[in-house]
């Protein structure tokens, strides 16, 4: 089992940043793909950016590139997503998501551990 911890969400300005911390327990997550994912109010919750942890290979939609970099701390068993020049459609709860993988899945199904969720709110 796995357990993960977000923090890191808040209200935050048009233009502004946030970083989003992923706290992993249970095992290690040397194995694993880590994803995060956001859920925007009547939307289903879609992939955002993801890392596999062993090659450090990292993946992210269009719409956030150049904006969000995913990133992982292992002595800390972390992951963090820096979320730079947000806009109001960044608003929504994100998820941090962990798989066994070689890869990095994109599908939500892929990923049988979650975390609680935490609030992102981008005002214009």
């Amino acid at each position: 089992q796995v357990q993960l911890v977000e923090s890191g969400g808040g209200l935050v300005q048009a233009g502004g940043s946030l970083r989003l911390s992923c706290a992993a327990s249970g095992r290690t997550v040397s194995n694993f793909a880590m994803g995060w994912f956001r859920q925007a109010p009547g939307k289903e919750r879609e992939f955002v950016t993801g890392l596999n942890w062993k090659s450090s290979t990292t993946v992210s939609v269009d719409s956030v590139k150049g904006r969000f970099t995913i990133a992982r701390d292992g002595a800390k068993n972390t992951v963090y997503l820096q979320m730079n020049s947000l806009k109001p459609e960044d608003t929504g709860v994100y998820y941090c998501a962990a798989a066994t993988s070689t890869g990095i899945p994109g599908r939500r199904d892929l990923y049988p551990y979650w975390g609680q969720g935490t609030q992102v709110t981008v005002s214009s």
